[in-house]
């Protein structure tokens, strides 16, 4: 996932194209305000993060921002809290070197010392707080080919800055986007099926790593800016992004689980929502209407369709059930690059994003809130939750545009789980797997698979 923000004209962002070139940018810093994001520096995922730089602008008030798993700054009354801190996914190229990056979520020394006072005097604004991490793990396996980021945290790749030039995959590519995204599959319903009343976040991230890694592959969010884990975990009013700690899941929790592997020089990104024990009827309307209105935009993309046309159809979906969408983040490109072109808003928009064409691949991934959709983030520079404490949800597949619609890559499978949600959606009966009729082939065999067998 990543951040938006509206873009310039094409003679502004030719402009920074060219600058870019010139300067050496330090920091990164999510801009807030009661309706636009206003103003940016920009530096790594550290601060911002992400795997693409653009040009937004807003309120005639331009702005750079470079995001993917978290922002930096806050809002015009709280400090880190922000209504539209609008970003996007874009770090800038690492200069080389093979020093480790620090990881920013849990700093040594001073550094840490001052982390530990602001986690202890945040205002939190749910149940959830920050528990302890264990320490960052590394993939010392030969055999797994890595990111460019994995060692010093700074990926090297970047992608057009036109935000409406989006990369064709060839067959091969895609072949090897398949693999990438039946690996995160797996490894997303192994992860699925620990959640559990008592198990911990940084349980499950220990099960994904090691089922990541037992498949060679990657687990991409790892020390992706510097990220200290395997996966995200999101639960209850965190929007996105949560790191996996010590803390215990509670009946009635509500948990998302993050899921991007890196295989033979390929990413497949999912996530999908979770209960924990018995979850009241509002946190199953939540559910429902996440899942809906994602099924919607999905069931929208073909070739020839405009990208900006998905972020309408999810608002329309949830508005009138009395819910909202968070602007903070949107859905990416993806590919050899983990957040590319195009930027995917889940709200209405008449952003340049492109249009639609076979070949595409990308994620759709909503994050809708029961209460507002203000964006609260942690001193841990990750977490991401909502200003009220009210929960959220979200759900994500890596999309492949074909010839006749999507498929889904990161699609389920016939050992995956039916979820309640897809037994009683009133926009698609059972498993989701696309639109092309390759795709409604396979999701009759899931589908009777999984009636066979529930």
């Amino acid at each position: 996932m990543r951040f938006h923000q509206p873009y310039l004209n094409l003679i502004l962002i030719i402009n920074f194209s060219l600058t870019f070139q010139k300067h050496k940018l330090t920091e990164a810093f999510a801009p807030s305000s009661t309706q636009h994001a206003k103003a940016t520096n920009y530096d790594q995922f550290s601060q911002s993060s992400s795997d693409d730089a653009f040009m937004m602008s807003n309120n005639k008030k331009y702005s750079l921002v470079i995001n993917r798993f978290g922002s930096r700054n806050g809002g015009d009354k709280i400090d880190n809290v922000s209504s539209t801190q609008l970003c996007m996914n874009k770090k800038k190229k690492g200069t080389g070197g093979g020093k480790k990056k620090a990881n920013r979520a849990s700093p040594k020394g001073f550094a840490g010392a001052l982390r530990e006072l602001q986690m202890s005097t945040f205002p939190y604004a749910g149940d959830i707080k920050p528990g302890k991490q264990s320490p960052q793990k590394t993939v010392m396996e030969k055999s797994v080919v890595k990111p460019d980021y994995s060692e010093d945290g700074i990926p090297k790749s970047m992608s057009n800055v036109l935000p409406w030039i989006i990369e064709v995959k060839t067959p091969a590519q895609i072949e090897k986007m398949r693999a990438a995204g039946r690996v995160a599959r797996e490894v997303l319903d192994i992860a699925g099926r620990a959640v559990k009343v008592g198990v911990t976040t940084d349980e499950i991230d220990n099960l994904v790593h090691a089922e990541t890694i037992k498949r060679g592959a990657y687990p991409s969010p790892l020390n992706y800016h510097g990220f200290p884990k395997s996966c995200c975990t999101s639960v209850n009013e965190v929007i996105c992004h949560g790191i996996p700690d010590d803390r215990k899941l509670q009946d009635g929790d509500i948990i998302n689980i993050d899921i991007t592997c890196y295989l033979d020089g390929f990413h497949g990104d999912c996530s999908e929502m979770f209960t924990v024990g018995t979850v009241n009827d509002e946190a199953k309307r939540l559910l429902q209407t996440t899942y809906d209105c994602w099924v919607k935009s999905m069931n929208h993309v073909k070739p020839g369709n405009n990208y900006k046309e998905i972020g309408g159809i999810i608002e329309d979906h949830i508005v009138e059930r009395g819910f909202t969408t968070v602007r903070n983040f949107c859905g990416h490109g993806i590919g050899s690059v983990f957040h590319t072109n195009p930027n995917i808003y889940h709200y209405k928009n008449d952003e340049p994003t492109g249009v639609m064409a076979e070949g595409h691949t990308f994620t759709i991934e909503p994050m809708i809130c029961e209460g507002t959709a203000q964006v609260l983030n942690w001193p841990d520079k990750w977490t991401a939750t909502t200003t009220d404490g009210k929960r959220t949800a979200q759900f994500e597949h890596t999309l492949l545009v074909t010839p006749d619609g999507v498929e889904a890559l990161t699609g389920k499978l016939e050992t995956s789980p039916l979820q309640f949600w897809e037994r009683e959606s009133t926009v698609h009966d059972g498993v989701w797997l696309g639109t092309s009729e390759s795709a409604k082939t396979r999701a009759i065999e899931v589908n009777n698979h999984v009636s066979a067998t529930s």
